[in-house]
């Protein structure tokens, strides 16, 4: 039972997440091409609910 650290300690390379273009969050995934917050990359509306209470557009870094 050597598994964990081990295998844990290698994920620590790369960025999965980077400023988005749209809302200024750090929730752009490169991987998938879309925001987490805004939904930048995916759909042209933003990405919005009524039970959420998040501030779009806080910061934006061009």
């Amino acid at each position: 039972m050597t598994k964990g650290t081990a295998s844990m300690g290698l994920k620590g390379r790369g960025k999965t997440h980077i400023v988005c273009r749209r809302c200024g969050r750090r929730s752009f995934n490169v991987a998938k091409g879309y925001c987490a917050a805004c939904g930048f990359g995916r759909s042209k509306r933003i990405r919005r609910y009524s039970w959420q209470n998040k501030k779009v557009n806080r910061v934006r870094i061009v």
